[in-house]
């Protein structure tokens, strides 16, 4: 059975949801002490200013404890305070099966989950597709303290490789954490249950994302942690609370949200136009291309997470010219401004029969204007739900609007 064959007792929680907390882009190629007091005078001199508040959504009746618990997670894109009014908008169009086409963190199908539907998560990341394995498709599986306490001391006897510590030195991580990271990596292929190691993946990749500047893999900047300079930004004690503490925080949050569904949920790892199945509702919340053509592509902010879902063969996966050694890049449709409308167009056509809702930015590449044209091609009514004004964290664009559009045959 989907979700259950690894049996620990469930623990039932409320919804707690967290914003994500970023920081501005980090500024380019710094490599001294020297030049990371000029970084930080740079961003002194900046006013802080938060995100906007997200107004809440219009709800025709009063919310009802939901199970589960979504853990804190820091991802870009989140759409944690969104959760509302997405599912206010779309619980017209849909019934009972939901496909989530890209699911990132697991929020939406999480949510989704909640409100009782068959979800099924996709992502075509590894490291995505083991967060929906570890908090959709797991249904009763947690992680216990002493399989947690086994996993986080070495083997006796056990000798361990050392390729994150040669190959990543003074980038994301201390030559310590390095050769920690190696030892816990290696280990986590001692699970023999798919939901543990999801869970042990979950609370590991979060702890590295939490230590990481910015919350991001894209360069190399260990010197902000390390430098001894006057700081009025970033969280540095988190940045230095030690791996294992970490991880323990994020697997307490893992284990309180798993909860079983009211109908069972899947994870697959497919691409967004050819998850096998027939659903309700298709929910898409691909990557953004803003209106200057500049993507967002996952696969390069958070290639280091992949690389631990793939320990032994990261070494031929590396893109050995780039200075943060990211992974060799695959193309992609999603992150091409060429491309990602005829992407689009190929989706809606995807899944005949389907309610079609896509997140997306007012200002984005295609414009809402010529997305809501693609999605009459594949359906008689389309629906443009803007949210108004929304800032993500991290962003520093005031003008763009989130917008939900809805395509429709009946």
């Amino acid at each position: 059975m989907k979700g259950g064959f690894c049996t620990l007792k469930r623990k039932s929680q409320t919804l707690s949801l967290f914003s994500s907390e970023q920081l501005p882009p980090a500024p380019e190629k710094p490599s001294s002490k020297k030049k990371a007091q000029s970084v930080v005078r740079k961003l002194k001199t900046k006013k802080k200013k938060k995100a906007a508040p997200a107004p809440k959504a219009k709800m025709a009746d009063a919310p009802v404890a939901l199970p589960g618990r979504f853990p804190q997670t820091r991802y870009r894109g989140s759409k944690l305070r969104l959760l509302d009014w997405i599912v206010a908008t779309l619980a017209p169009f849909w019934t009972e099966s939901v496909l989530d086409a890209f699911g990132g963190t697991g929020a939406v199908s999480y949510r989704f989950k909640q409100e009782g539907k068959a979800v099924t998560y996709n992502d075509l990341l590894p490291c995505n597709f083991q967060f929906g394995r570890a908090l959709i498709e797991n249904t009763q599986v947690q992680l216990s303290d002493k399989e947690l306490t086994d996993w986080l001391l070495p083997t006796e006897g056990k000798t361990y490789p050392t390729w994150i510590k040669d190959t990543f030195a003074d980038i994301y991580f201390t030559d310590e954490e390095n050769a920690w990271l190696d030892r816990v990596v290696t280990d986590l292929n001692d699970f023999t249950c798919d939901y543990k190691k999801a869970i042990a993946f979950f609370a590991l990749a979060q702890a590295c994302i939490s230590k990481r500047p910015f919350n991001l893999f894209h360069r190399k900047n260990l010197y902000l942690r390390t430098s001894a300079v006057e700081r009025t930004f970033g969280n540095k004690s988190t940045w230095d609370r030690p791996f294992p503490d970490a991880v323990r925080r994020f697997v307490d949050e893992a284990n309180q949200a798993i909860f079983s569904g009211a109908k069972s949920c899947v994870a697959v790892q497919h691409d967004a136009a050819e998850v096998p199945g027939s659903f309700d509702l298709v929910y898409a919340d691909p990557p953004y291309i803003s209106k200057k053509g500049t993507s967002t592509d996952y696969a390069d902010l958070y290639h280091f997470l992949n690389g631990i879902c793939d320990y032994d063969a990261w070494p031929k996966q590396l893109d050995h010219k780039s200075k943060h050694r990211r992974l060799l890049r695959q193309a992609s449709p999603w992150t091409d401004k060429q491309k990602i409308s005829d992407a689009f167009d190929t989706l809606f056509g995807a899944y005949p029969g389907s309610v079609l809702a896509v997140s997306y930015r007012s200002d984005g590449i295609p414009s809402i204007d010529e997305l809501s044209a693609l999605m009459k091609r594949h359906r008689a009514h389309v629906e443009v739900h803007p949210y108004g004004a929304y800032q993500y964290a991290l962003s520093t664009n005031k003008s763009s609007e989130e917008v939900l559009l809805v395509g429709y045959d009946k």
